[in-house]
């Protein structure tokens, strides 16, 4: 079954469904438009966040450099 990238629009016979915890469906043709579609920003960087990261209070950093940039000292990466 052909079915359409919710990111990029190709339409592919191989396209995987990604549900989130909210219900909302996505269909992606690689892990490249999901990654572009669901991953988050780094506060500090802008780069998508595809690991653990940094959460303090609302913000996200993709590691405790860019979070220590922003100036939300005392960040340690996840072990």
């Amino acid at each position: 079954m052909i079915t359409e990238c919710s990111t990029c629009g190709n339409q592919y016979d191989k396209a995987f469904r990604v549900i989130t915890p909210d219900g909302t469906s996505f269909v992606f043709d690689s892990f490249e438009c999901a990654i572009q579609a669901l991953a988050p920003l780094c506060e500090h960087c802008n780069c998508r966040i595809i690991g653990h990261g940094v959460e303090v209070g609302e913000a996200y950093f993709c590691c405790t450099h860019c979070a220590d940039q922003a100036g939300k000292t005392g960040t340690r990466d996840r072990a």
